[in-house]
């Protein structure tokens, strides 16, 4: 009798060194895992990709007023790489301190928005503002301006409101729209650009946990990573794979659609595994895909689309995979596809799959948010009575059209081809903020907000997909909170 490898049925002598290898690598033994750790160094790096650590730089436009001041610190204590656009050096750092990255420009003056300024960014806020103190005058730190709650009569000084919340503003999306990435794609892995956390993540898996003798390895080459080795079917066996250890912290991907890899394989079947759960042999997400000799392909893998499987068996009323929570990843090329059923493009003997990246794909995040006011659209409003509305609607005319430039620099935003959220904050104050936010759409709403609480919400609009293409009004409400829900927050909104 002759097996599918074209010899005689036999077995294969297991390899139980190879075996205990693999579990002490994906710390199957916590007793082992505890005395590793227990010694090993202490400086050394865990893999992590959370959020927008891993990416690009966010710039913070105007970070050295009363809401950039915020963004930034907020930006840098979540690990985002931030650089801060700001005008004077000198000022910059005894607001902002020496540990950020500062550069000097004008949003007013195009040519100061150079490549230097504007490269590797991930995306910008927006803070700033045409300068504006009591007619009275103020204090070299503006503390008539800041406290927000005594009205003083006010006057521009410096720079027109024309030129910095219309023409600079412009200028800003004009400069970063040639910069800024043209999808929201999360990189998880660029096996072109490997680093000590890829080589120490990915690991070998293979049939010899079940008795098998397949035998894969995962290598970095010149232009990726190379997953091969020689999968046999002796022993019972069928299958070699590479998969990661868990993630420390697991990945929220809730705002994706799906997973893209991009591969140049040898013609065979292979599948992809993504798991929700930290369980060494629990359930996974499965999706089976087809290569092509020698040529690289992109394959897209919708979260809607993973099938949960356990060891090969579809698993029947099993929930959606929870794509806020990915503890590993995993490809595998396996006789079997599903419930018994063979993979019809398998054949035993040896195999190469190379890896360029896995991105997540599919998001749709704002990659600007502009700090405008709320009252932009109210001067000259048909039908507005005056009395009624804040100073800033008042003054308008009085204050060089202060809320209509702020207006035509939103529509420069809404016109590019840049994913936005416009935010329009009522009064600002320097309270400390942690209130209930209260949020609409329409330019009606009268109040105040900290300038905290506005940074706050700048920062969270990047995390958020229900924040795109999206204005709103802010204000704060009574009640003290000590966590939003951003997600519900920005949900009810309509995108424009």
């Amino acid at each position: 009798m002759k097996n599918s490898d074209g010899g005689k049925s036999y077995r294969s002598q297991w390899d139980f060194g190879r075996f205990f290898q693999t579990l002490n690598y994906f710390e199957i033994f916590p007793v082992i895992s505890w005395v590793k750790k227990l010694f090993s160094q202490p400086n050394q790096k865990q893999f992590q990709q959370n959020g927008g650590k891993q990416m690009g730089v966010v710039l913070v436009a105007g970070a050295t007023g009363g809401v950039g001041k915020r963004v930034a610190q907020k930006l840098q204590a979540q690990g985002y790489q931030v650089r801060s656009l700001v005008r004077d050096l000198d000022k910059a750092r005894e607001i902002l301190g020496n540990d950020t990255d500062l550069v000097v420009a004008d949003i007013t003056k195009p040519e100061t928005l150079t490549s230097l300024v504007m490269s590797n960014i991930q995306a910008v806020i927006c803070c700033t503002a045409v300068r504006v103190q009591p007619i009275s005058g103020d204090t070299p730190n503006r503390e008539k301006y800041y406290q927000g709650v005594k009205f003083y009569q006010p006057e521009i000084v410096g720079d027109t409101p024309e030129n910095v919340e219309y023409k600079g503003v412009k200028n800003l999306v004009e400069a970063a729209s040639q910069y800024l990435p043209k999808s929201n794609d999360k990189l998880l892995f660029d096996f072109t650009n490997p680093s000590t956390e890829i080589r120490d993540i990915w690991g070998a898996l293979d049939d010899v946990v079940m008795g098998g003798v397949s035998e894969s390895n995962i290598r970095l080459i010149s232009d990726g990573a190379l997953f091969t080795g020689n999968v046999s079917i002796a022993n019972s066996g069928g299958f070699a794979s590479i998969r990661t250890k868990n993630f420390s912290p697991s990945l929220n991907l809730s705002d994706y659609e799906g997973i893209d890899l991009r591969v140049k394989g040898d013609g065979k079947r292979y599948k992809f595994f993504v798991r929700a759960e930290s369980k060494w042999d629990g359930i996974g997400y499965s999706y089976s895909f087809d290569t092509v000799p020698n040529i690289w392909i992109t394959v897209r893998i919708p979260f809607a689309d993973l099938i949960p499987v356990f060891r090969a068996k579809t698993v029947k009323d099993c929930p959606s995979i929870d794509a806020s929570n990915i503890c590993s990843l995993q490809l595998m090329l396996s006789k079997f596809e599903y419930d018994g059923e063979l993979n019809p493009r398998f054949s035993p003997g040896s195999f190469n799959l190379q890896l360029e990246s896995i991105k997540a794909y599919g998001a749709n995040l704002p990659q600007f948010v502009l700090v405008s006011s709320a009252g932009v659209t109210r001067p000259h409003r048909p039908g507005i009575n005056l009395d009624e509305e804040p100073p800033a609607v008042r003054l308008n005319d009085q204050l060089g059209g202060i809320l209509t430039w702020k207006l035509k620099g939103e529509d420069s935003l809404r016109a590019s081809r840049i994913p936005y959220t416009i935010i329009r904050p009522c009064a600002l104050t320097e309270s400390e903020g942690e209130r209930e936010l209260i949020v609409e759409q329409g330019d009606n709403m009268r109040g105040k907000i900290s300038r905290e609480d506005v940074a706050k919400l700048c920062v969270a609009a990047l995390q958020q997909s229900p924040a795109c293409n999206v204005t709103l009004e802010v204000k704060e409400g009574e009640n003290k909170v000590n966590d939003i829900d951003w997600q519900n927050l920005f949900s009810p909104l309509k995108s424009n």
